[in-house]
């Protein structure tokens, strides 16, 4: 039933709305005004709080991930700039205002995931082991890299051993080792000394030597036709040449 007319021309409506001479009008609510004017300032506060500097951080940590998704999944020749923009919702001048090319953005996700590893073996691997000593710290250590080498659900075996160094080259995966790997292995190796378990040789080479065996060790497990088999394999005889470091007064250790 449609209200009869008052003195104005306004006819009142129970759903809040007026209506003027045929045409609907909506109530005009402050509470609900003032309410969407602090949001719109509370957006524009936080608009303002990224400066340039913020701005720029979040492009390329954007592009980062985006890169980091396709090359795992797909592999470094298969992506395209132009889907790595796409999903980063960027556009392809942001891409090299940030990098070079492809291949210097694979390298920053490639240095991304190295350095996740490195903290994950020393996480699980070596400051989560209590009443051990260094050596069988560091021998954990290195059967979990080569863990590492054959896990699937990690971007780590198709990003930092399989295409790293084909597009990098050996000198860019030597450069993540020495980074990510060297120092801490340097570390572990004296407390090994100073405990006595392995015979007190000069650190330098020998995190050098290490290092290049370890890193070898990966390469080849990665990959190998058959990962599981490579890495059983591997591991045995890993442990077996590290062996001959142990102090001649102890008994050699048994395999992990």
């Amino acid at each position: 039933m449609i209200p009869r007319s008052v003195p104005g021309g306004f006819q009142p409506a129970t759903s809040g709305v007026f209506e003027v001479k045929g045409r609907r009008s909506v109530h005009h609510n402050r509470a609900v005004t003032r309410a969407r004017q602090d949001l719109r300032t509370a957006d524009n506060a936080r608009a303002s709080d990224r400066t340039p500097d913020n701005r720029s951080l979040e492009t390329r940590t954007a592009l980062v991930a985006a890169a980091r998704r396709r090359f795992a999944e797909q592999g470094y020749v298969a992506t395209g700039t132009e889907e790595i923009v796409a999903d980063a919702r960027v556009t392809r001048g942001a891409l090299y205002h940030h990098f070079r090319d492809k291949a210097d953005l694979f390298r920053e996700v490639m240095k991304e995931v190295a350095s996740e590893v490195a903290t994950a073996l020393v996480k699980s691997e070596l400051e989560a082991t209590i009443g051990g000593d260094a050596w069988t710290q560091l021998r954990r250590g290195f059967q979990s890299l080569l863990d590492f080498s054959t896990r699937t659900d990690t971007d780590f075996q198709r990003i930092v051993l399989v295409d790293g160094p084909a597009v990098l080259g050996n000198d860019a995966w030597n450069t993540l080792v020495e980074k990510h790997g060297y120092g801490l292995l340097s570390e572990w190796l004296e407390r090994a000394i100073a405990e006595e378990v392995i015979d007190p040789i000069p650190v330098a080479p020998l995190t050098r030597l290490v290092t290049a065996l370890l890193a070898e060790a990966s390469l080849y497990v990665a990959r190998s036709a058959d990962p599981s088999q490579a890495r059983r394999e591997t591991g045995v005889v890993l442990d077996r040449l590290l062996s001959g470091l142990v102090h001649n007064a102890r008994p050699a250790p048994q395999p992990l």
